[in-house]
């Protein structure tokens, strides 16, 4: 198999004999061309993502949404692997002790994602950022026997479980072309090109999930490079997309596309699938904003309603805490806001008489409060 997306290389011989992929450096050669329809959802995929941006710089608590944005992204991505959490695991405010292998997945996730959001302000999109970031997921969960923070030193394959190199779906390429393979990814995501940004991203994502450099956590890696890079390039400033959502949702057309343009050199259809991707999330991320912020202001009347002042300053405290850690428990949130036990205490039987706040279990005799109406909004596509 030799195609414009690369080659097939003999490794070994004899019974030990296989043969790994070795992709071609980007951008393609020959160019990238898009028809009728790939132009079409470029301009759909760019004005999305410009409504996206305006919003984010409108809305003055753009941040709080972000911080639940990342942890959407964290848990979408991590579903499509295969973990089972839902949201409410992830914002559960005793997640330190109620802990479990597939949280603690998504919470590494979300460790990684605010990791490497700070790290590229000190470093572009490189090999060492991608392996720190990694180093961030894998910590202290299953897999961190696999090198956490490094590229693999040995082959992998990609299989239904129980497959070996003889019987593999996909044989990334051995370490030496790997290595190299990620050298020239590195190059390409730092140097000029004349592609559009989008169809560059989705280049980058494609390139990092055939090279598979890691022996675990390939597939987060490459879908939260999606978000940096898009950044990079300025088309996003904030991490408000939560692209996992349509990949999730077509898991198998997902890994179809890719295994397409290794098997035939077709990055164009691959190209569509993201750009449709990427728009349909944009729209799915401006829907939800929109509707939080809309919650957010209806609250915000019914907070300064019938208050008085020295009570109205505990419950804005609290209300503004809710919108990052929208299920809570009382003592964690008195810490946390700097204010009295009881203090909280009575705010949140305030919030409860609003109809802001729900209680939604007890464990042991600490009682867990949600602000159910800004989950179900969240909890939407998860």
């Amino acid at each position: 198999m030799n195609t414009r997306a690369g080659y097939e290389r003999q490794n070994l011989t004899g019974e030990f004999a296989y043969s790994s992929f070795v992709p071609s450096s980007l951008p393609p050669n020959p160019s990238v061309v898009l028809d009728a329809e790939g132009v079409e959802l470029l301009v759909a995929a760019h004005r999305q993502l410009a409504l996206l941006e305006g919003l984010a710089a409108r809305i003055p608590n753009m941040e709080l949404f972000v911080s639940m944005y990342v942890r959407k992204e964290a848990l979408l991505s991590s579903q499509i692997e295969g973990t089972q959490a839902t949201l409410e695991d992830v914002l559960d405010p005793l997640v330190d002790v109620n802990v479990n292998r597939d949280v603690a997945d998504v919470v590494n996730y979300i460790r990684a994602t605010e990791f490497a959001l700070r790290r590229r302000r000190e470093l572009p999109l490189c090999s060492r950022l991608i392996r720190e970031m990694h180093g961030v997921l894998m910590e202290g969960v299953r897999g961190q026997e696999k090198y956490p923070g490094e590229f693999r030193r040995t082959q992998n394959w990609i299989g239904g479980a129980g497959s070996t190199l003889k019987n593999a779906r996909y044989i990334p390429p051995n370490v030496e072309d790997m290595n190299a393979a990620m050298s020239a990814l590195e190059t390409y995501m730092n140097a000029e090109d004349t592609l559009d940004p989008l169809i560059r991203t989705a280049l980058v994502h494609y390139q990092f999930e055939t090279i598979h450099p890691f022996l675990d956590g390939n597939g987060r890696i490459g879908r939260l490079l999606i978000t940096l890079f898009l950044m990079e390039q300025n088309l996003l400033s904030t991490p408000a997309l939560y692209i996992s959502y349509f990949l999730k949702q077509n898991r198998i057309e997902y890994y179809d596309r890719m295994t397409e343009v290794r098997r035939t050199g077709n990055y164009e259809q691959w190209i569509l699938f993201f750009l449709r991707a990427v728009a349909v999330s944009a729209a799915d991320a401006v829907a939800a904003i929109d509707c939080l912020h809309a919650l957010h202001e209806k609250n915000v009347g019914v907070l300064t309603d019938g208050t008085n002042k020295k009570q109205r300053t505990t419950l804005t405290k609290l209300f503004s805490y809710l919108e990052a850690h929208p299920m809570i428990e009382v003592k964690k949130t008195a810490e946390a806001l700097g204010t009295s036990y009881n203090a909280v205490s009575r705010a949140v039987a305030v919030l409860i008489e609003k109809g802001i706040l729900e209680q939604q279990a007890q464990v042991g005799k600490t009682r867990i409060y949600s602000y159910a109406e800004y989950l179900e909004i969240l909890r939407g596509d998860t």
